[in-house]
């Protein structure tokens, strides 16, 4: 279909690095959330807990997916790290969404005897956010640097 990028990528390594980093958080609520306190918690509603499950199974799978996507051969055309990327962004972006609008819904972003506090901020605000700058700088490094190359390379294979 296409021909492999045939140059070095200054920079494509840290970028597949920073987003695998990123990447990891799929498979954290796989973990995290499934014992008693959450998807076994007898005191939640069997759908809530059915709902729960279909979003841990699609974490997996999307960790899977986004992990593809970054790290299988020949990823070298930008189409396969937007998609990563987009992935990513929307897991994010979906995790601070839930943060702004938890008054709304009632929900609780802290459990005191199951969360902890780092630096004094709630686990999972700490986490994301620190994953919101790895992905940022992902995004730069990926925007300022690799992507210029890949378009060069591209117009000079067309060129050809």
């Amino acid at each position: 279909m296409y021909e492999p990028f045939s140059m070095p990528v200054e920079g494509l390594t840290l970028v597949r690095i920073l987003l695998s980093i990123c990447a990891f958080e799929f498979f954290g609520p796989c973990i995290r959330d499934s014992n008693k306190s959450h998807l076994f918690n007898p005191d939640w509603v069997g759908h809530a807990r059915f709902h729960l499950m279909w979003q841990l199974g699609f974490m997996f799978y999307s960790g899977i997916a986004t992990l593809g996507l970054i790290w299988l051969p020949n990823p070298l055309r930008p189409i396969h790290l937007y998609l990563a990327a987009g992935w990513l962004g929307g897991n994010l972006f979906g995790f601070w969404v839930a943060v702004v609008l938890v008054k709304w819904y009632r929900g609780l972003i802290f459990v005191p005897r199951i969360h902890k506090k780092i630096l004094g901020i709630e686990e999972n605000v700490f986490v994301f956010a620190i994953l919101s700058l790895v992905f940022i700088a992902a995004l730069a490094v990926f925007n300022l640097k690799v992507e210029p190359q890949m378009v060069a390379g591209l117009q000079t294979a067309v060129a050809r």
